[in-house]
């Protein structure tokens, strides 16, 4: 049975009232001359043998001595006092033993010889009904729970104390209200309840369920400016008939753990969205995202300018410090947003090669001016702060800097509206931790701008600025970096001019992604670029490649075996395309090191992997390379590309090479359009796990009329037939004006041939964007420019050469060599 069934059985008057207790009637000498029923079932005498007797054969005299009162057989019975007026007595039962008991003693007046009455009752028991009515009493006035009972017309009839203190009104003042008028703004935060607290009570009322936990969020007539947020549960009273008498309310504050809960929440949710992007603006933008409307109804975030830009901000104040408003959103309206060219904040993005649309917006300094400063007044509660370098609340604003280190990035300002309440010290604290994770993240973006800003700058330099435009081919290409943030890699293209209007198609990957992989590039990009300028074959370009990226690599490693210092090169496995193109002979020569073969399409839209000899990447030596030749006919298309392009984790190469085929299969699209729809298909989103290239270029051929060729015998007749022929052909072409300075060249060439090397000679002249003279013979001495003293009797021709023309240079072949001559044509202006 429990302590409130126990009690149930027995009325509130206590086990000393004289209906329920043992009463004991005595006259004046303590005779007993009375005894109730009562009291012969407490000590187990009866009438009989106690009336006449005196009151010490039960009852001695001498008070209870102060020792322990052995514990209630309830557990709920706490060892109190006796009730006022009543004293704790040991009484002798029949059988001998002694009972704690409490006696309470009343005068009888009147006539008779009936003195007085005793009251007794075991201790126990008294002490039993004491503990129920202190928890009564507690629950009345010192539980902080609140409870309140409303009758079945759902008015208040009774509450606690603490539901006195919650309302802040006498409770004569608020009785027989409805619990919805005592409360503005109330609302239920759990779900899947009515909505109002009559709607509910009704709902207790008529199904007798209980409602526990119902959270309720409102504000109390003793603290109208503050939502509240209580857990109240409900359940039906009635009687012990079953006649429904109302419903009872408990109602506890919980709104110190909700609070504490938001605040917990919040951090959670700047953990999530805080920090997840290396860039300065959408970090700013988050903190308003995370802090509007929960936290505050506005928040602004201005910061250096020179965060911005990647720098550290200058210190000193707020005089030393330009700040500019990147971020700002109230509750209600969308977050501040400035149109590109307008003063609003930069935009980072990642700018490809010339050529190629821009992708992912532009550099800062290419696509914004700058953004006006923000000046706030002196004595400011922003000004305040950028001066004491700490946080300032001023009412209902709260500026926190930014604080990384030494240094104040910047500020971030929460503004409540003038009916909210103010900022407490929890708050304060959120509002510290969440600027200084804020801080950390736009520091690691400042950081990462700079960075950025000099992988940018590296592969400006790095990839082909300008490619200009070939006579012997039209060209399209795209690039791709797999670091979509620092907009570097591996993979390089270029397009090489060469002697006798040939060009150079250069494709190449270097293992791995960023700057180390892009500097990597940049070596072997130069490294081939001098090569070809010295007209070496494509076999004998990448042997001689293969041979230094050998040495790059022996040279890193200590005597030991292990690398000398921190640095890794990457440039073993690296591989290679190189192609050289003649667009007089429309023979395409190539070779590659390791790397995918280039596919030709030829006029008629029919798509060939050439079966080019592989070759081993560079780097790992032991195996030659080898040169494949091939006709291609006018309007033939080559494509260059790197394994990034076509290789995909989802998607074997097979598969790529066949949808690369069928998109360059399309002889009507522009190279432009081409390039766009390679990308399209086979790089989906733009989204690359590793870095792709690609060139696509169209062949064209020298039309006979712009080329002159021919043999002349090693013979010393040879230079001035060289001069008639050359001289003849020029009037022909109508370009008299250089037939002093071609004379004068093809005189010293043809005549250095006929005294240094066999034949025949050849003789060539081209007219493209400058005349070319070329002269061949069967000598592998290469000529040298030198100085003749004042008596030498020659040496000057070569000299005299240099001096007519823009460039001149020495070109071997299987057969000998050819000394070639540019001059450019005479100026129309």
């Amino acid at each position: 049975m429990s302590a409130w069934n126990a009690a149930q059985s027995a009325d509130f008057r206590g086990p000393l009232d004289v209906t329920r207790a043992a009463t004991v009637v005595v006259d004046a000498q303590d005779t007993v001359i009375g005894w109730s029923p009562a009291a012969e079932e407490l000590l187990g005498y009866r009438p009989h043998d106690v009336v006449g007797q005196p009151l010490g054969t039960f009852l001695p005299a001498r008070p209870a001595p102060a020792l322990p009162v052995p514990p209630a057989e309830d557990s709920a019975a706490a060892p109190v006092g006796p009730v006022r007026g009543s004293e704790i007595r040991v009484a002798r039962h029949r059988d001998g033993r002694e009972l704690f008991v409490a006696a309470a003693v009343s005068a009888l007046p009147g006539p008779g010889t009936a003195e007085r009455v005793l009251v007794v009752t075991e201790l126990k028991d008294l002490r039993a009904w004491e503990a129920r009515l202190a928890l009564l009493h507690g629950l009345a006035t010192q539980s902080p729970v609140g409870l309140a009972i409303y009758d079945t017309d759902l008015r208040l009839t009774w509450c606690n104390t603490a539901y006195e203190l919650e309302i802040g009104l006498p409770f004569a003042e608020f009785s027989g209200l409805r619990a919805d008028e005592l409360y503005s703004g109330g609302r239920f935060v759990t779900q899947g309840y009515p909505h109002t607290l009559d709607a509910v009570m009704h709902l207790v009322l008529d199904t007798g369920e209980p409602i526990l936990d119902l959270h309720f969020l409102g504000r109390p007539p003793s603290d109208p400016e503050t939502d509240h947020l209580w857990s109240c549960s409900y359940y039906r009273l009635q009687d012990a008939d079953g006649h429904v008498l109302g419903v009872c309310e408990d109602a506890f504050d919980i709104s110190d753990r909700y609070r504490a809960q938001q605040r917990l929440a919040l951090l959670v949710e700047a953990g999530r969205g805080i920090g997840t992007a290396l860039d300065v603006l959408v970090t700013a933008e988050k903190i308003t995202e995370v802090a509007v409307p929960e936290f505050a109804d506005t928040v602004t975030v201005d910061l250096a300018r020179s965060v911005l830009e990647g720098e550290v901000p200058a210190t000193g104040g707020s005089a030393a410090m330009a700040l500019v408003q990147v971020a700002c959103r109230s509750a209600g309206a969308a977050a501040e947003a400035v149109e590109p060219g307008e003063g609003g904040p930069p935009e980072t993005g990642q700018p490809g090669p010339p050529g190629q649309p821009v992708q992912r917006g532009e550099p800062p300094e290419q696509c914004r001016r700058p953004l006006p400063p923000v000046e706030y007044p002196p004595g400011s509660p922003q000004d305040r702060s950028l001066s004491s370098g700490g946080l300032v609340l001023d009412d209902t604003t709260l500026v926190v800097p930014l604080r990384a280190g030494n240094s104040v990035l910047g500020l971030v300002t929460f503004v409540r509206g003038a009916d909210a309440a103010t900022f407490d010290n929890g708050e304060i604290a959120l509002a510290d931790e969440l600027v200084a994770r804020t801080a950390v993240s736009i520091d690691n973006a400042r950081r990462f701008t700079r960075e950025r800003t000099a992988a940018l700058a590296l592969q400006r330099q790095l990839l082909p600025q300008h490619v200009p435009r070939q006579s012997a081919v039209d060209l399209a290409y795209r690039y791709l970096p797999a670091d979509d943030l620092s907009g570097v890699g591996g993979d390089w293209f270029d397009v090489i001019p060469l002697s006798g209007t040939r060009v150079g198609l250069v494709v190449g990957d270097v293992v791995g992604h960023g700057l180390q992989a892009a500097a990597t590039m940049g070596r072997l990009r130069t490294t081939v670029r001098a090569f070809a300028q010295m007209d070496m074959a494509p076999d004998e370009l990448l042997t001689r490649l293969d041979d230094l990226v050998g040495q790059s690599a022996e040279e890193q490693w200590g005597e030991l075996g292990t690398l000398d210092g921190a640095f890794e090169d990457v440039t073993t496995g690296a591989t290679c395309l190189y192609a050289v193109y003649d667009p007089v002979s429309r023979r395409c020569v190539m070779a590659r090191a390791g790397h995918l073969p280039p596919a030709v399409v030829h006029p008629d839209g029919r798509v060939s992997f050439p079966d080019l000899p592989a070759g081993p990447p560079l780097g790992l030596g032991g195996l030659p390379f080898e040169s494949m030749e091939i006709e291609l006919p006018v309007g033939s298309l080559l494509a260059l590309f790197t394994d990034g392009l076509v290789e995909a984790r989802d998607r074997d190469i097979d598969h790529g090479l066949d949808t690369l085929a069928r998109v360059l299969g399309d002889r009507q699209a522009s190279l432009e359009e081409l390039c766009d729809r390679a990308v399209a298909r086979l790089l989906p989103g733009g989204a690359t796990a590793d870095d792709t290239a690609l060139l696509l270029v169209r062949t064209r051929e020298l039309d006979t009329s712009q080329v002159a060729e021919w043999e002349l015998p090693a013979e010393p007749v040879a230079p001035g037939r060289a001069r008639e022929l050359a001289t003849a052909q020029l009037r022909q072409w109508g370009l008299d004006e250089l037939s002093f300075a071609t004379e004068l060249v093809v005189s010293e060439l043809v005549t250095n041939a006929v005294r240094y090397a066999g034949g025949p000679l050849h003789l060539r002249l081209i007219r493209d964007r400058t005349l070319l003279c070329e002269v061949a013979d069967t000598g592998h001495t290469s000529p040298h420019l030198r100085h003749s003293g004042d008596d030498d009797e020659g040496g000057r021709g070569l000299f005299i050469v240099a001096q007519l023309v823009q460039r001149w240079g020495t070109r071997y072949t299987r057969s000998g060599k050819t000394i070639w001559t540019e001059l450019a044509f005479p100026s129309t202006g």
